[in-house]
């Protein structure tokens, strides 16, 4: 079996390996720290509910110092800084849980922490020397020093091999000469210390650029825009920021010069799970005000609770947020356990979004006419909650992003067998591997062996489309070869597979554990919700699996293209 299947659940199943081992049994926080968070999380809704008034910073457009002081104070600037170096210490799972927390009660906030510790400093966490540690960690643990994130620029987005910023190295090789800049920088008005992203080699036509990762202080040089208006997350300062001849030491390169892609990539797979809690945290609370107005709101002598369309509502909204919850923090043990967990945090993020916007627009509807004003909340959750299908790499390219690399194994193991096939002898072994596992598809798919009997109708449809999904990998692979990073339509169907398998599949691993400790009853809302979200998703994978064979996809490609030789709608009735 390739490393890649005994490392990441998601690359496993693109293989058509459902790797239980890595999902059962549904991860618990261990008692003790359980008893920890929950001291914390008390701590924190006694403080947003004294201190924080999140009408007031989307008006004006700041959050408080105040309300900064006392957020360090609580020690969430270094919730997951270790505790040597000053922070709290949390796993990866408290970490989210107390993140949650946080985005449910006011999402500006909430981004201006994440900017600071989910991606400002993580580099440091991740690949920081022992000397960068100690010099930089205390300050940022305690707030004193506030981090961001700099690699957005006009031309490179997700793009990093457009980024223009460089850093040339001083003639008596001590430092970075670094000159370029950053837009949309949250906390870029105020952070101290940059994670900034350059070039450390010529801009050569058709080559790609080697790319470092700096930790730049504020300081000569190092300028900041004015704060950006925003349709949402208002409170955030968000800026471009300028570096002009800023002197860079040598020993604040983070990682190896010329890798700064690897750690733009680790950082950016770390930050979309903090997003994703960060949906789960706004989702639980958008839910509580739709069932709050549900019960109050009157039409036809009734309770518009009653209705039939309400109800179908309230069922998807929840049934998809414990989807995502259990995706999330099923990720989080991965990331613990120091597992793969790129793919899955990619889903999580793009899962986390829709169904944060999915959710957040029912429950404007449902409030009907008082959801559209601005004297009552939801209108700025709304808008708050715009800003996750963008940031932290787009929908469009994380959909890419989950296929491609979800398909680069198989296509791997494919090129493998093919160049084996030419030299029989030496390649035996794998040839071998490869005909147990087409054998074993032959046969019959794989089991979800430790899914609970009473899940046993979800975990067939899990069984049947995890089998779909590697068996289209393959003969799309077959089909289109490399061309394959240019067939878009497929990667997202792809994409949209895999997102709602890992949802089922945490679903599964979640209700069973329910159900091994408190019973059928008492784990029958568990149940009644993996019942529903496989319902929907099963949906989904159907019209997905039907659409690799009849589609209108080059059609659609036509009629894209013909629009933008008209640049604009082309019909008037007139």
């Amino acid at each position: 079996m390739p490393a890649t299947l005994e490392q990441s659940f998601m690359k496993a199943l693109f293989h058509g390996v459902i790797a239980e081992d890595m999902i059962f049994p549904f991860p618990e926080t261990p008692k003790e720290e359980r008893e920890n968070v929950g001291v914390m999380l008390d701590t924190v809704r006694r403080f947003f509910n004294t201190n924080v008034d999140s009408k007031k910073i989307d008006q004006e457009h700041r959050i408080d110092e105040s309300v900064l002081t006392g957020l360090k104070e609580l020690g969430l600037f270094g919730l997951q800084i270790p505790q040597e170096h000053g922070g709290v210490g949390l796993s990866t799972h408290s970490y989210l849980r107390v993140m949650q927390e946080v985005a449910g009660r006011d999402t500006s906030v909430a981004v201006t922490l994440g900017a600071h510790q989910s991606i400002g400093l993580k580099a440091l966490l991740l690949f920081g020397t022992a000397d960068q540690k100690k010099r930089y960690l205390p300050a940022l643990a305690t707030g004193e020093k506030v981090a961001a994130f700099a690699l957005t620029e006009p031309g490179a987005g997700s793009d990093a091999a457009g980024i223009k910023t460089h850093a040339e190295l001083s003639p008596d090789g001590q430092s970075f000469i670094l000159n370029g800049s950053k837009i949309w920088i949250t906390n870029g008005g105020f952070a101290d210390i940059f994670t900034v992203f350059a070039r450390t080699s010529p801009a050569e036509e058709g080559k790609k650029p080697k790319i470092t990762a700096f930790f730049v202080e504020r300081g000569k040089g190092v300028t900041s825009g004015p704060s950006e208006h925003k349709l949402g997350i208002r409170g955030t300062s968000t800026t471009e920021i300028f570096f002009e001849d800023v002197v860079v030491p040598r020993e604040n390169v983070i990682g190896e010069v010329g890798k700064g892609f690897k750690v733009a990539m680790e950082v950016l797979n770390n930050g979309r799970l903090g997003l994703a809690a960060g949906c789960v945290g706004l989702s639980q609370t958008l839910v509580k005000m739709a069932i709050e107005r549900v019960q109050e709101r009157r039409a036809f002598g009734r309770s518009i609770g009653d209705y039939g369309m309400i109800k179908d509502k309230i069922a998807g909204m929840l049934a998809s947020l414990y989807a995502l919850e259990s995706m999330t923090y099923l990720t989080a043990s991965m990331v613990d356990t120091k597992a793969d967990y790129s793919i899955e945090s990619a889903i999580c993020k793009v899962m986390g979004s829709e169904t944060l916007w999915s959710i957040v627009n029912e429950t404007l509807q449902i409030a009907a006419g008082i959801g559209y004003m601005q004297d009552y909340p939801y209108e700025r959750m709304l808008r708050d909650a715009r800003i996750n299908l963008i940031f932290e790499g787009t929908n469009e390219i994380l959909r890419a992003f989950i296929a491609l690399s979800g398909m680069a194994g198989p296509g791997k193991a494919l090129v493998e067998v093919a160049r084996a096939m030419r030299e029989p002898i030496k390649g035996f072994g794998l040839l071998s591997d490869f005909a147990v596992r087409k054998a074993r598809s032959m046969l019959g798919r794989e089991r979800a062996t430790r899914a609970h009997p009473l899940l046993s109708r979800e975990a067939v449809i899990f069984e049947e489309y995890a089998g779909e999904l590697a068996s289209q990998t393959e003969a799309l692979l077959r089909k289109h070869g490399r061309d394959i990073a240019e067939m878009q339509f497929a990667q997202r169907r792809i994409a949209d597979e895999a997102i709602d398998l890992f949802g089922i599949a945490a679903c599964l691993a979640r209700t069973s554990r329910a159900i091994e400790k408190r019973g059928e009853e008492g784990a029958r809302r568990e149940i009644d919700l993996t019942t529903v979200f496989t319902a929907m998703a099963h949906k989904r994978l159907r019209q997905n699996a039907s659409d690799y064979q009849k589609n209108d996809d080059e059609l659609r490609k036509a009629v894209a293209v013909r629009a933008y030789q008209d640049g604009a709608y082309p019909f008037d009735l007139l």
